[in-house]
């Protein structure tokens, strides 16, 4: 059960707020589409996303936004190329496209902006894109389980799922700088904290996205393996092989295991122009739409929240998590 917001909160009516606070020139209003925050552009694509047919041999990398999906993402896609790393100097997006974003963002508005730019095609159609891959594809989304292509949900081929998660504090502040550099947020951190806890923001309920995936993790119609973030970076080579087992592949000679771990350190993904969305960091910029300059990969660190969030805003943060996982067995 999500909080409820109030009359006398603080900050009013968060439907309303948000408007202010986000540029969404790009993205439209906001609603509810199955319990799940998102543009009301969704709705246009809901059924060819509902009928895309999945593949035996699709791998698709799922998340909550800003839990770790690049880096996983990377992995999942050297594993699954023999650490093919000329291959990887490819776009990460023609490699691994983005499932959705034609779904979530209004593309229309960049082509009035800038209606000769044809380099974000490819995102402009996502969807076309990502059907016309050749096997074996593999493909992001943010999607929450209930909202997966039915052939994925109903477990109707062997397509694997990969669901990547990370706890929810480090995951909010990484989404508001995210949100900062990429969406067109005005607001602070604080507020951010709010609108996050009371379900405001894009694919929210944070909870629910996890315990869609988690709670159909054992269903033998699913071929699923979950990571946490946390355990990539505490022990990122036990990850390794435990990806490289789920997706079918011999394990790694040591000396390409040494490879894949060096070109998997943040400081490499960081400076990697196949992943690190520079170009298209400076594409939205020539839209107005960053309020704080940085990168797509900013720290990448565990505990972040400590030196962001206030004490009061960890323990509304404490109390929110462990109200929406006592019935649950998963734990942080």
């Amino acid at each position: 059960m999500s909080m409820r917001v109030e009359k006398s909160d603080e900050f009013g009516d968060l439907d309303e707020l948000w408007k202010k606070i986000f540029n969404s020139e790009f993205t439209g209003r906001y609603t509810s589409v199955k319990g799940v925050r998102l543009p009301e552009i969704f709705n246009k694509f809901a059924d060819e996303i509902e009928n895309f047919e999945v593949r035996d041999d699709d791998v698709w990398v799922c998340s909550f936004p800003k839990g770790g999906t690049t880096w996983t993402q990377e992995m999942v896609w050297c594993l699954g190329n023999d650490v093919d790393l000329e291959g990887a100097k490819a776009d990460l997006f023609q490699r691994f496209p983005f499932f959705e974003v034609t779904a979530v963002v209004d593309y229309s508005a960049f082509r009035k902006k800038k209606p000769d730019d044809r380099s974000k095609k490819h995102a402009m159609t996502s969807l076309e894109f990502c059907r016309t891959r050749s096997s074996p594809r593999f493909i992001k989304t943010h999607l929450p389980f209930q909202l997966l292509p039915r052939d994925l949900r109903e477990g109707k081929t062997r397509a694997k799922i990969i669901y990547v998660w990370r706890n929810p504090k480090d995951t909010c502040v990484s989404f508001f700088h995210h949100s900062k550099l990429l969406e067109g947020y005005r607001g602070d951190f604080e507020l951010f904290c709010k609108l996050f806890l009371f379900d405001k923001l894009y694919c929210c309920p944070y909870w629910d996205h996890i315990l869609g995936f988690w709670n159909n993790r054992n269903d033998k119609k699913h071929e699923m393996l979950l990571i946490k973030y946390e355990e990539m970076k505490s022990d990122l080579t036990s990850v390794v092989r435990r990806t490289s087992e789920f997706l079918g592949k011999p394990p790694l000679p040591p000396e390409k295991l040494a490879i894949l771990m060096d070109h998997l350190t943040f400081s490499k993904m960081k400076n990697n122009p196949a992943v690190n969305k520079e170009e298209w960091i400076a594409y939205i910029k020539q839209f107005d739409l960053s309020t704080e300059d940085g990168k797509f990969m900013r720290k990448g660190e565990v505990n972040q929240w400590q030196t962001e969030m206030s004490p009061e805003m960890s323990e509304k943060f404490d109390e929110w998590t462990a109200e929406h996982l006592k019935a649950s067995d998963l734990t942080l």
